[in-house]
């Protein structure tokens, strides 16, 4: 097995705590509300915290039907949260799971940066290549971005949230 780990950092003029509860303590029910066209449903199993099982299925003309991911941290206080991707069809062939974490820290003018790592953990008769993961996670890194910046968005049309 190969792992392939990635950095990046996302800005927003949202203060960390309240982009922290948004994103991710009702991350769930915003999305809901942004995205309705593209989430079916979302079903979880657990309190929300560490090994929690999320399963969130996409509507048609999503890239993807469904994704399975399990919680493996959750931080309120110092505003850090883990999940893996365990399954859905995500997961490209070739990766056994992919695990994300990201902290929110405060920056000079008040505002987020959103730190997110991820780690690829490829299998080995699956016959993927470096290439393939930095393609894949630019990808998805594109599209955490989007979905990153339209909370942004709802939170800033929406301040007394």
């Amino acid at each position: 097995m190969a792992i392939f780990s990635f950095e990046a950092e996302v800005t927003t003029s949202i203060p960390p705590a309240k982009m922290f509860k948004a994103f991710v303590v009702d991350g769930e029910k915003i999305a809901a509300q942004i995205f309705p066209e593209a989430i079916k449903s979302v079903a979880s199993e657990g309190d929300g915290g560490p090994g929690t099982i999320k399963q969130v299925h996409f509507n048609e003309g999503s890239p993807f039907k469904f994704v399975k991911e399990v919680v493996d941290e959750l931080d309120k206080e110092k505003l850090i949260y883990g999940y893996t991707v365990i399954g859905g069809d995500a997961l490209m062939a070739g990766v056994e799971k992919i695990s994300y974490r990201f902290k929110m820290e405060e920056s000079a003018d008040g505002g987020t940066i959103c730190k997110r790592s991820s780690k690829f953990f490829t299998s080995e008769e699956g016959g993927i290549g470096e290439d393939e993961v930095k393609a894949a996670n630019e990808g998805m890194w594109q599209m955490f971005c989007a979905i990153f910046k339209a909370f942004e968005g709802h939170l800033l049309a929406n301040p007394s949230y």
